[in-house]
């Protein structure tokens, strides 16, 4: 037990290595732009301050969204999907699968939950001893379920997902346009140094590695910027990408899929003003989501109708209680296996 403990406090302590590294980069960058490119090395006044201005906007906005995605705590699962005293004595006494399936299939009756395993059974993870909303997922690394889990990332030391997606996702975008903004910025002075058309001085050094660094930087978070616009786009996650959730009638990678807008605003929230600001506004409260398609299932709020003739697919929303949807004035009746 000790052991495990004390490896834990290593692990811990360790996992802010490469975020001192980020740190130390960029409080150099800080130093090398303001003081040995603006202060030093660039002699027109309107130009100090024009950089000056426009840096200082990106690094706040920067170091603002990242600090944000580290220290907002990964959302964990609400209570009531944690089974109740007697149901978990039962559970831990019954070896059998199947009636251990029965009375998680009897406790999760009235939850919101849509998803399965790929075998059908419910998500139930036995190290929080909780059954898990969809598309939530036990990190190894957090040692909790986190809510909408994306991927536990080294560099903010941290889960990613329903609580800070959107910092993660600005704190790439703001990472992209700091970088953006000193290499091109820095990019004239980084031609006269290298061509001796300025003297040797210290700034030289910094000014040089100033260009290598945020270019460097700039094509190693586009892509991964790139990769997750595209996952907003299609509302999944990055776990999600790589194996669709299972619904009651199996796999469908576009499950949670609402449209682009729709997508766009479960991650960013409806209020535009806040869009850009790494202030909390996403949609929902992480352990329910509304879905696009649920093939079959007459217990989902969301189905859909097929037309053969167009092949475009039309969304409609229903109670659970109700068979029926009013289109135009005329009642259709949802059938079982309408897809």
């Amino acid at each position: 037990m000790a052991p495990a403990h004390v490896l834990r406090c290593c692990q811990r302590v360790l996992g802010w290595i490469p975020v001192l590294f980020i740190t130390l980069v960029v409080c150099w960058s800080y130093y090398a732009y303001v003081l040995e490119l603006c202060i030093y090395t660039i002699r027109s006044d309107t130009e100090k301050v024009i950089y000056l201005v426009f840096f200082h906007i990106f690094f706040i906005l920067f170091v603002w969204s990242y600090w944000k995605t580290i220290f907002s705590c990964p959302a964990n699962p609400s209570k009531e999907f944690c089974l109740s005293k007697s149901d978990k004595e039962l559970y831990e006494k019954e070896e059998r699968q199947e009636y251990q399936q029965e009375i998680l299939r009897r406790a999760a009756k009235d939850l919101p939950i849509y998803t399965t395993t790929a075998t059908n059974a419910i998500r139930y993870c036995e190290r929080c001893q909780l059954i898990k909303p969809d598309r939530c997922h036990h990190c190894s690394t957090c040692d909790v379920c986190v809510l909408k889990m994306d991927h536990h990332c080294p560099w903010v030391n941290n889960c990613v997902g329903f609580s800070n997606y959107k910092f993660f996702l600005l704190f790439l975008m703001y990472s992209l346009l700091y970088c953006l903004f000193i290499a091109g910025t820095v990019l004239q002075y980084f031609i006269r140094f290298w061509t001796n058309e300025l003297p040797d001085t210290r700034a030289k050094f910094h000014v040089l590695f100033l260009f290598f660094v945020s270019a460097m930087f700039f094509i190693s978070i586009l892509s991964l910027f790139s990769y997750h616009c595209w996952l907003v786009g299609k509302n999944r996650s990055t776990i999600e990408a790589f194996r669709a959730p299972s619904f009651r009638t199996g796999p469908e990678k576009d499950g949670f899929s609402l449209g682009f807008g729709k997508n766009f605003c479960q991650v960013f929230g409806d209020e535009k003003k806040y869009w850009l600001l790494p202030i909390y506004s996403s949609l929902g409260d992480g352990c329910s989501f509304p879905t696009r398609l649920v093939l079959g299932d007459p217990e989902q709020n969301v189905s859909a109708i097929h037309s053969d003739s167009s092949k475009k697919y039309v969304c409609l929303q229903f109670s659970r209680d109700m068979n029926t949807v009013c289109v135009g004035g005329l009642y259709i009746v949802l059938l079982e296996g309408c897809h």
